[in-house]
């Protein structure tokens, strides 16, 4: 997995590398002193949202428009081995 971003609240976004059907793996997950850690995976490029745990639906919105918003850079990141290995970058 690859580090992509570390929201104001805490939540990390980190992805997979491409997988030969295309797919790229998005995982978030935020501290939570209560539970340790709220995660959820969303599938893209069909932003396909699962294993998804402690976060409300408001949480998953929000990070459904974070990803969204830049899945074109995590699509090209996973392709090219992270944002270390990005070229014109």
């Amino acid at each position: 997995m690859y580090p992509f971003l570390t929201l104001d609240d805490d939540t990390e976004i980190v992805h997979s590398e491409m997988y030969p059907d295309g797919r790229v793996k998005v995982y978030i997950e935020k501290p939570n002193a209560k539970d340790c850690f709220h995660h959820a995976i969303c599938w893209l490029p069909g932003y396909v949202w699962e294993d998804v745990y402690g976060f409300s639906q408001a949480d998953i919105d929000r990070y459904s428009e974070v990803v969204q918003s830049t899945a074109h850079l995590i699509l090209r990141f996973a392709r090219e081995g992270g944002f270390e290995h990005a070229a014109g970058l």
